[in-house]
């Protein structure tokens, strides 16, 4: 994960194509190198198109799944309680990659991670959406699990490339690679509500899924570089490391992250099921109201860049907050349709820039970004381990709708804690 750039890119097919002819050569200036001799050097384009496919393909099969968690819950005839205690094996599994990615990443390489990992984990999808349909809900866990942990991996792998494509470049493209995530969920979402119309069974769904993110593995693997860990003339001691949790400032974008990964992840989650326990759609419903909630969420990413360029991280950050809270109200309180929609909309705008802003401040200080990203990611992915269970349990006792509150206490801590977002450039010039 890395930094949002403050820059506006001249054009958005200009960072999509690049430059004719760019190479990783013609971006020598960049402060980036590969950390191996033998590291292959792909063309920037090729590389950059990689990692876009590699965003898109995670967030295409994870909402996919999330899409049909009505239909799951009701295939296994379990409570929304015990649907969010099985919803824990993504997050157990997410952390536990987390946890030992950079030591995977560091041993095998970034290419081989990410285009085998995304593989990995659709297998794993594909193994819970089969053992859903044989009301096996224990294999669901296991799969989950598997699935969970090798997202874990894949996502810092297919994010450090990313940043590196970036930084090779010279152009601010990391937005951009996220929006394709949400684009990803979007189209996910879509097919997962189309399977649900057509009768399609999760098990075939997730094997279809599976069969397409294999074939684009393939090209991923062909185009991102060997390896693309960066090296530093100083190396960060250990105990530099563990004095980054001591850090206030980490600790508050920590807070920030969290809040905002609960944010998106519960409507993830449980905004299909809201909306059909609670709101009375039907299942088609459901799921395309989260696919309209990850539409939305992609054009606050496509339009984050130039908002932030031209206000600066904590107006924005702010903005966006205050946005997500309106809509939680709104899904929460409100009966009419229209008026639920529109906080659907809201929701998914003032969820979209949260997570890559705290990324980005997290990695102001380059020599300590890596650890402070690191720091910053595992506070914020408490929310993905607490939040399923917490949430489903809460809704048992009070309702879905009721329980989202829960989710809106958070959007105003991080609201609260926007502040330590800002710009170290500005924190300089205030001081002066």
């Amino acid at each position: 994960m890395t930094g949002v750039s403050m820059t506006v890119p001249a054009t958005i097919p200009t960072l999509l194509l690049g430059a004719p002819g760019a190479t990783w050569q013609s971006a020598a200036r960049a402060p980036w190198h590969p950390a191996r001799q033998n590291v292959g050097v792909p063309p920037l384009i090729a590389w950059r198109n990689a990692v876009f496919a590699a965003f898109f393909t995670m967030g295409f099969g994870f909402a996919s799944w999330m899409a049909r968690i009505p239909h799951v819950r009701d295939v296994l005839g379990v409570s929304t309680g015990e649907m969010g205690l099985l919803l824990l094996g993504i997050s157990i599994g997410s952390i536990t990659g987390l946890l030992v990615a950079s030591h995977v990443i560091h041993a095998i390489g970034t290419r081989i991670v990410a285009s085998f990992g995304m593989i990995a984990v659709s297998g794993g999808l594909a193994i819970a959406g089969w053992a859903a349909e044989a009301s096996l809900p224990w294999l669901v866990v296991a799969g989950f699990i598997v699935g969970g942990s090798l997202t874990g991996i894949t996502d810092v792998a297919m994010n450090i490339s990313g940043a590196a494509n970036e930084r090779a470049a010279g152009k601010p493209i990391m937005p951009i690679f996220h929006a394709f995530f949400s684009i990803g969920t979007v189209a996910g979402a879509g097919l997962g509500g189309l399977c649900e119309l057509l009768g399609v069974t999760l098990g075939w769904q997730a094997t279809l899924v599976a069969a397409l993110t294999v074939a684009l593995g393939v090209v991923v693997y062909r185009h991102l570089p060997e390896d693309a860990v960066e090296e530093h003339e100083e190396p960060v001691t250990l105990r530099e490391r563990l004095a980054v949790w001591k850090d206030p400032r980490t600790l508050l974008l920590g807070l920030l992250v969290l809040g905002m990964a609960l944010t998106e992840g519960s409507a993830n989650d449980w905004l299909a099921l809201v909306m059909v326990d609670g709101h009375g759609f039907t299942f088609e419903g459901g799921a395309f109201t989260l696919a309209l909630f990850l539409t939305a969420m992609t054009a606050g990413r496509l339009l984050g860049v130039w908002l932030l360029a031209r206000f600066g991280r904590v107006p924005v950050l702010r903005g966006t907050a205050a946005l997500a809270a309106v809509g939680l109200l709104l899904v929460i309180y409100a009966d009419h349709p229209a008026l639920v929609i529109t906080g659907v909309v809201l929701w998914g705008l003032g969820a979209s820039l949260g997570f890559p802003v705290g990324m980005s401040a997290a990695a102001d200080e380059p020599r300590l970004a890596a650890a402070r990203v690191g720091t910053v990611s595992a506070i914020g992915y408490i929310a993905f381990l607490a939040g399923p269970p917490l949430l489903g349990v809460l809704g048992d006792l009070v309702g879905l709708r009721t329980a989202m509150l829960a989710v809106l206490a958070f959007v105003l801590l991080s609201l609260l804690t926007s502040h330590v977002a800002r710009e170290r450039d500005r924190v300089q010039e205030v001081r002066s």
